[in-house]
């Protein structure tokens, strides 16, 4: 038997917008059930490796988002700790020709962020 909902569009996950799931189809990742599937690290990896330029609120918003709540909902030590996984991402990107995250880092403390 088939999953009813293995064709909704990443959009019918709450809080993932038009310019969120344009970066995921790019990445190869049109469904909700395939987001699901693979989690956020995964998507936002392919999201980067495929052009789209690092920001850390885009990749705790996903994270949020996969939970089913809402994107600014992430303060404290769980934030510290996204934190801590998205700069070891970027890092890894970094190693394999991605974006630099201490430049990274610093955008985001003034609030510019790389983004499009």
């Amino acid at each position: 038997m088939s999953d009813p909902l293995a064709d909704d569009p990443v959009t019918a996950i709450r809080n993932i917008g038009p310019a969120q799931a344009e970066a995921l189809a790019r990445a190869g990742i049109t469904t909700a059930t395939q987001l699901r599937r693979i989690g956020a690290e995964t998507a936002y990896a392919r999201m980067v490796d495929t052009g789209t330029r690092p920001h850390f609120i885009a990749f705790y918003a996903l994270v949020m988002a996969l939970q089913g709540r809402p994107w600014n909902d992430c303060k404290g030590a769980e934030k510290t700790a996204l934190r801590e996984r998205f700069d070891a991402l970027i890092a890894t990107a970094r190693n394999s020709g991605g974006a630099d995250p201490d430049l990274e880092r610093m955008l985001d403390r003034i609030g510019t962020g790389l983004r499009r």
